[in-house]
């Protein structure tokens, strides 16, 4: 079994899946980015420094780092949201300016409307995009369908657990079919068991598209159990300092995956990393605050 002996532990009889097919090119790209924001005290904050890192289309790439290092800032560099002080962002070989076309952004916080069904939330994208509301409702239903949320399309937002409305959330942002999708810890505020289930239905209705997937998270174990790569980000103003392979098979159960030998020794493997970089961020907090 490759996988094992990359990791070096024994074989297993039972073959692993075949992985997953990306592009050879990029289709993101960060050359020593660098951004500054105004502080409030006056000052300058640097929220990242000299990032320089490269997504494949295909891929799957989660970002872990300490709080506050500056994981989101690097989602909305990449997104447009906000212009690199200095350096370079590309998305398909094209210098970022603004939104690119083709990018799905989920934040943390869903931004589903309250005062429309699951439905129309989900048509909201299409509709926004020039297509007609006949139009727009029918492929919401295919994706209101596809997140298993069939028999709640006429449902609000406030008769919704916390669970669906990620689902809906999911939804609205896969209905556009994104050529590039950006999460920024979307599962965070769920309950263990819910996360999980999230977790799954991503990688199922991510395997059936080429997206490439830049998913933040303070979570490691999500991190691995879903992705590709997994780059650890410094402590504040942050860069990257590691980029591992998960050579883990898919498709993956996260829960099952996070029982195997082979996770374990991921875990440790990134944990060593990550490790030094969230002990340097309690410690300036801790001289911060002194």
């Amino acid at each position: 079994m490759v996988i094992r002996a990359i990791y070096g532990l024994p074989p297993q009889e039972k073959p692993t899946e075949p992985e997953v097919e990306m592009t050879p090119d990029p289709v993101i790209e960060l050359r020593n980015a660098t951004k500054r924001f105004r502080a409030s005290s006056g000052g300058v904050h640097t929220a990242v420094r000299d990032l320089t890192m490269t997504v494949r289309g295909g891929a799957f790439v989660a970002v872990v780092g300490p709080t506050g290092c500056g994981k989101s800032t690097t989602l909305s560099l990449v997104s447009g949201l906000e212009p690199p002080s200095e350096g370079v962002v590309l998305v398909r070989g094209e210098e970022v300016f603004c939104i690119p076309p083709g990018v799905g952004y989920m934040f943390q916080n869903d931004a589903v409307l309250p005062w429309r069904s699951v439905l129309d939330n989900v048509a909201s994208g299409p509709r926004y995009r020039g297509s007609s509301r006949a139009e727009a409702r029918d492929r919401a239903r295919v994706w209101v369908e596809r997140v298993g949320l069939a028999g709640f399309e006429g449902y609000y937002p406030h008769q919704l657990s916390g669970g669906m409305r990620k689902r809906v959330a999911l939804a609205q942002t896969l209905v556009n079919e994104p050529e590039i999708l950006l999460m920024d810890e979307p599962f965070s505020a769920l309950d263990v068991q819910t996360r999980s289930l999230m977790q799954d239905e991503l990688l199922r209705l991510w395997a059936g598209s080429d997206a490439a997937v830049v998913f933040v998270t303070h979570d490691l174990e999500e991190a691995i159990a879903l992705a590709d790569r997994v780059v650890v980000m410094t402590a504040s103003p942050a860069t990257v300092k590691a980029s591992f392979d998960v050579a883990l098979p898919r498709p993956r159960n996260v829960e099952e995956i996070r029982m195997t030998d082979e996770f374990l020794f991921v875990y440790r493997e990134i944990w060593d990393s990550l490790r030094e970089e969230v002990n340097r961020a309690r410690e300036e907090a801790s001289h911060r605050a002194a």
